[in-house]
């Protein structure tokens, strides 16, 4: 639960940050909880839908090398944008929201990393393969 609340926050500052950044991405009005409301409903969306699109567009991702990703990406924020009524808007599109959706990426990773929310652990424990150059203990 706590990893939870700590990546609802990460999405906030994230949504924040593109919205500072980006000049047709829109917050209704800056207040922590509207970016609070925000980041939870695009850290549920992501959860919810993405891995499905991945996939459904398998397909694509491999022809593009990732790429369609960024698409992908871009589709969560759009879909961020019409579960959350007028708190958030995203004026130019498809293409606004790719760049919106690469902006949130770089800013997630940046936190993730300084608050090391590494969860290789957990895949090496759900069964994915894990490469890491730490020794193992």
């Amino acid at each position: 639960m706590r990893e939870f609340l700590i990546r609802v926050l990460i999405n906030a500052v994230a949504i924040a940050v593109t919205a500072l950044l980006i000049p047709n991405i829109h917050i209704a009005n800056n207040d922590i909880s509207t970016l609070l409301i925000i980041g939870l409903i695009f850290g549920v969306v992501n959860s919810l839908l993405k891995p499905l699109l991945i996939l459904l567009t398998c397909p694509a991702v491999l022809l593009s090398l990732g790429l369609f990703i960024f698409v992908i990406n871009g589709l969560m924020l759009m879909i961020t944008d019409s579960l959350a009524g007028n708190r958030l808007t995203i004026d130019g599109g498809i293409f606004t929201a790719i760049l919106g959706g690469m902006v949130m990426a770089a800013v997630s990773i940046v936190l993730e990393s300084v608050l090391k929310l590494d969860d290789s652990p957990k895949r090496a424990q759900a069964g994915f393969i894990v490469y890491s150059d730490k020794p193992k203990e």
